[in-house]
């Protein structure tokens, strides 16, 4: 089934407040403020499902954003080139129907366009989330390093894109 994947609206944040808090401790709690944030510095912000009902979203960047965040920092001071995805959220009355391969398809391709060298992210390895851990390796990612963020153990991502 074709998924119609979008850009995110300032009218989708509320929904996406409560599709992210549904989905913690797999990422962390946002409010709207959080959104809009990213909406500003974001290279990619994306969403499946009606205007102020999004179903799943994600949300990447590229290196050089003023992003406070650990994970993301790591792969600053290793990679010159990548988009990194701080979170692929998709909700639990949806999981399983190709929503996350869609965006993650949509991902790929934005990275491509940009030029980058690779996709990353982090999986939780503690609390632990082995059904992201085998999405992503499907997906060809690989493990790159591991470390301690907000109270988790995470595994970093990553994946090498070819042209």
């Amino acid at each position: 089934m074709t998924q119609t994947i979008r850009d995110a609206e300032t009218g989708d944040y509320e929904a996406l407040v409560e599709l992210n808090n549904a989905a913690v401790p797999a990422v962390n709690a946002l409010t709207v403020d959080d959104f809009a944030g990213f909406a500003g510095m974001a290279d990619l912000f994306r969403v499946i499902g009606p205007r102020g009902a999004a179903e799943a979203v994600l949300i990447a960047l590229q290196p050089g954003k003023p992003y406070d965040s650990r994970n993301y920092r790591w792969f600053e001071r290793e990679y010159d080139s990548f988009l990194y995805v701080d979170r692929v959220v998709v909700s639990e009355h949806r999981r399983g129907a190709g929503l996350g391969a869609a965006l993650y398809e949509d991902f790929a391709a934005a990275g491509r366009r940009l030029g980058v060298g690779r996709l990353t992210c982090e999986v939780n390895l503690d609390p632990p989330n082995p059904g992201s851990l085998r999405f992503h390796e499907r997906r060809g990612f690989r493990a790159v390093g591991t470390q301690e963020a907000g109270g988790k153990q995470v595994q970093l991502m990553s994946r090498e894109l070819v042209a």
